[in-house]
Order: C-alpha cells, then sequence, then structure tokens
C-alpha cells in the first residue's frame, strides 16, 4: 500500500462492519472521511492512478462481503451538511447531509414535497447515487443541478438532462460522485410537517427500527410489493446463521446479533429462489453488494 496517501485520519485495514447499518462487512484497504472538498482534493490527488475508489455515504443501503473492499473507500458522512434555501423555490443540499434533516428544513420552510426524505435513512449523496426514494417520492424528483467530483479532484456542475434516472438507478458520467445538489420544490406548502410526522407515524409502526438492517432489501416488483411477495413465501422470522427476515416487515432482513455477510447473501438467495417458486416473480436487490467474499476456511 502507498506511503504517498495523503489525510488526516487515514485508516488501514478499517473495519466496515464499523460504518454499515448492517454490521456487517470486513475490512477496507483504505478508509478516509473528509470534512471540506479541499480535503477531498488533497486525498485523491495522493491516491496511486489504479487503487480503486469506493463512495460511501451512511452505509444504510449497503452490503459489504466479510473479504472487505479492495482499495480506498472515501466515506462522505463528514462532508458539509449545508442546506440553504437559495430562492423561493430553490434549496442546495450538501452530499453529506442527512436526508432527515433535509425533510425537517424543508417543512420549516414550508416546501415541499419534501416530507419523503424523512424516510430515508441516508445522505442526500447516497440518495442521489441511488434514487432513493420512500412513501411514493423519490429523490431526482425535483433535482435541478447537481456539483460532482471527478476522480482527478476536478468540480463540475450538471443539469438533470445530463442523468438518465430510473427506479432505484443513476446513469452519467463515469467516476464522479455527488457533492451537493440542488431541488427545486413548491411553496406555500403549510401540511408538509403534520406529513412528515405521519410519514414516520407509519415508518416506525411498520419497519424494525432499532435492529441493524439495512432498510429494503429488494426493489418492489411492478404492481406489486416485495415484502407482500416475501411474506406469501411464508418467509417472515426465515433465517441464516444470525441473520433473519423481519418478522414486522419482510423485505427487511435483520442482523440478530452475530451475522456475517455471507449469512445475510445467504438468505437473501433463499428468498429469491422461495418467491420465484411461489409467484414467479424474480425480485432484484435494492441494496448494493460490494466486496469481496472472505476467503474459505480450512
Amino acid at each position: 500500500m502507498s506511503d504517498s496517501i495523503q489525510g488526516r485520519g487515514v485508516l488501514r485495514d478499517e473495519p466496515m462492519a464499523k460504518h454499515t447499518s448492517w454490521r456487517v462487512g470486513g475490512p477496507a484497504d483504505v478508509f478516509y472521511r473528509p470534512t471540506s472538498i479541499a480535503e477531498l482534493k488533497a486525498f485523491l490527488g495522493s491516491l496511486p492512478p489504479r487503487m480503486p475508489v469506493t463512495w460511501f455515504g451512511l452505509g444504510s443501503n449497503l452490503l459489504v462481503r466479510d473479504g472487505g473492499i479492495r482499495g480506498a473507500v472515501i466515506c462522505t458522512s463528514g462532508m458539509p451538511r449545508e442546506i440553504e434555501r437559495l430562492d423561493a423555490q430553490r434549496v442546495r443540499a450538501g452530499a453529506g447531509a442527512p436526508c432527515a434533516t433535509l425533510a425537517r428544513r424543508c417543512a420549516r420552510w414550508g416546501l415541499g414535497p419534501a416530507a419523503f426524505f424523512a424516510g430515508i435513512p441516508g445522505t442526500v449523496g447516497g440518495a442521489l447515487a441511488m434514487n432513493a426514494g420512500a412513501y411514493g417520492g423519490e429523490t431526482w424528483d425535483r433535482v435541478e443541478g447537481v456539483q460532482t467530483i471527478d476522480r482527478g479532484g476536478g468540480v463540475k456542475d450538471r443539469g438533470r438532462s445530463e442523468f438518465t434516472v430510473g427506479y432505484r438507478t443513476v446513469a452519467g458520467a463515469a467516476d464522479e460522485w455527488f457533492l451537493n445538489a440542488t431541488f427545486r420544490l413548491e411553496p406555500g406548502r403549510e401540511t408538509e410537517a403534520a406529513t412528515m410526522k405521519g410519514l414516520l407515524d407509519k415508518r416506525t409502526a411498520s419497519q424494525p427500527l432499532g435492529r441493524p438492517s439495512a432498510g429494503s432489501v429488494f426493489r418492489n416488483p411492478p404492481g406489486d410489493y416485495a415484502g407482500r411477495l416475501i411474506e406469501d413465501a411464508d418467509l417472515k422470522g426465515a433465517s441464516k446463521g444470525g441473520a433473519m427476515v423481519s418478522d414486522k416487515h419482510a423485505n427487511f432482513i435483520i442482523n440478530t446479533g452475530n451475522a456475517t455477510a455471507r449469512d445475510i447473501e445467504e438468505l437473501i438467495a433463499e428468498i429469491r429462489a422461495r418467491v420465484r417458486a411461489s409467484s414467479g416473480v424474480d425480485l432484484e436487490l435494492e441494496v448494493r453488494v460490494l466486496g469481496e467474499a472472505a476467503e474459505a476456511g480450512p
């Protein structure tokens, strides 16, 4: 590993289990959490040209395998969290800002529809990367433009039209990560705060909050719900090692305390097979799977 890599607090062989909401994952070769764009630029500039880079937010929609991640992991949760109102309709939010904070700020300003952001357990940067959504709203529905940074540290302003956006997918310029986004919203939505409270109450009642998970594991198939299909396949409470299908919401897999990434992947495979057998539907993953499997023991 090159000793020329710069950055205050650069960590080597950092267990990713400490940084993912599932609390699983092997070590990253290099782990860095910048606190400013200047720090991020310096770090990127110090990396060996061929070193892979993985961008990472709050780790709430990721399964990192037990063998860990090769190369450098850049955790953007320490980046500026500024959320500012630009004018009567536009709000700019930094990539490190939690989506729930964005929802609360917009509610305070009477701007919407933005209450759905309260149901996304991650940062704005992560939500932009996967077009995260909740309760019928999606991140890119209101994006006007974004600012990105590339592997060389170059910062670019890009418009909404430069990206191809679908259900939980976003395609744009390769090897760029989001620094912030400008959202165009609607003023005069005095009910936004009440809407947000109602959505949060619904979330508390229907999801296994407080247990290590990664949110919804599978995408909803067209015209249906993954949770319903999993429940109909009699999979609530099904387990592999320390991983278990939540008995509160079937599209959640929880870590009961000692799960490995392998446990979770094996349970995912079983869910897909049994749902395919019972309904004919091939469930697609909503979570991202990163890294390498652990080497098999003797």
